[in-house]
């Protein structure tokens, strides 16, 4: 593959993230919650058993100050709650509220559309195959905003 074609696909891939990020978010709005795609980033860990500032601070690949600013905002919209840590008695855990899984839900759905318009464009098979490929790709990548 010749630099110009690398260099096209890697801008292809990017426009396709930031609009699919957009859609997302905006799929979430209409559907009454208030947010920006860092919630959604953030979400993405939490929803995994939850997690400390520091951990969600390592997935964002932010300060820890960043993640608990961010977790005070959360906080207020209602969307997470600090628990004590089950297995270290000086650490909180940051965990999803009934409203964040709610939150999370809208973002499914908001996705499934987004989607939904690729499938329109170039068929279910393709797009399942890009997604395979992604997979192989990237398997392990965290799903965090490129700061």
């Amino acid at each position: 593959m010749q630099n110009s074609e690398a260099l096209s696909l890697t801008a292809a891939l990017l426009a396709a993230a930031g609009d699919l990020t957009r859609r997302i978010n905006d799929g979430v709005v209409a559907r009454g919650f208030e947010g920006r795609p860092a919630y959604g980033f953030a979400f993405t860990r939490l929803s995994r058993g939850g997690a400390t500032v520091t951990d969600l601070a390592a997935h964002l690949g932010v300060t820890k100050q960043a993640a608990s600013q961010l977790v005070e905002e959360l906080v207020r919209k209602g969307y997470v709650e600090r628990r004590p840590h089950p297995d270290d008695a000086r650490a909180r855990l940051v965990v999803l509220t009934e409203r964040g899984w709610a939150c999370t839900r809208a973002a499914e759905e908001a996705a499934a559309e987004a989607v939904r318009v690729w499938v329109e464009l170039i068929g279910e098979g393709e797009v399942r195959a890009l997604r395979d490929h992604l997979v192989r790709i990237a398997p392990y990548g965290p799903i965090r905003p490129a700061w």
